[in-house]
């Protein structure tokens, strides 16, 4: 299949445009299942090490399971607050949306039993190819304007240990999903200047 330059320029405004959704933007409004199979599709279909496949995707849905993971969140919140001189920006920023999001998603790695074509080198590969899934997933939903927010300030083990996952599987991402109330022009940490935008001549180089 060739693509036009339209269409190369419609993906170039998704990517652009694609923002990690804070929890005071989402709404509770329901997904529809058939954008929730597109986004997990998007996921499945990413690039990996030696055609591994090494995802797994779970959906949460249930109250009880996401308070569970929101006061995972916030244990680990409140201890990561003294690492940061910023700290009353810190403790204003609204880092996650488990219980406002519809739903959550998340995503592991399974661990190979084998060795996998590509991984022998470097084994962090097949993580990484979850990681792919994981962005293929963030842009499917904002073309279908869906917001997506990724849980990091969480204790990966005990989302395991709640969610009832074997050790076979490693906890890659912890996605929130839904519709948002806008999507900011910039994204948000650049506008409270948490951290400076970085120019292209700074993180591109020719050898």
């Amino acid at each position: 299949m060739i693509f036009t330059k339209k269409q190369a320029k419609i993906l170039s405004d998704i990517i652009l445009h694609r923002r990690d959704v804070r929890g005071n933007n989402f709404l509770s409004k329901k997904i529809k299942k058939q954008d929730i199979t597109a986004i997990l599709n998007a996921g499945i279909h990413a690039p990996s090490v030696g055609f591994s496949q090494p995802w797994k995707f779970m959906v949460i849905e249930d109250a009880k399971i996401k308070n569970k993971i929101y006061n995972n969140f916030k244990k680990s919140y409140d201890k990561s607050k003294k690492h940061f001189k910023k700290r009353e920006l810190y403790s204003s920023l609204k880092l996650e949306g488990i219980k406002e999001t519809p739903l959550n998603i998340a995503v592991f790695y399974k661990k190979p039993i084998k060795k996998v074509l590509g991984q022998t080198s470097s084994q962090k590969m097949g993580e990484y190819s979850v990681v792919c899934a994981i962005q293929n997933m963030w842009l499917m939903a904002r073309s279908l304007n869906i917001g997506i927010g990724w849980v990091s300030i969480i204790n990966h083990k005990k989302v395991q240990k709640t969610l009832q996952v074997s050790d076979e599987y490693k906890l890659i991402g912890y996605l929130c999903v839904g519709y948002t109330k806008q999507f900011l022009d910039i994204p948000e940490l650049e506008t409270l200047q948490w951290e400076k935008k970085k120019e292209f001549e700074e993180v591109v180089s020719w050898v």
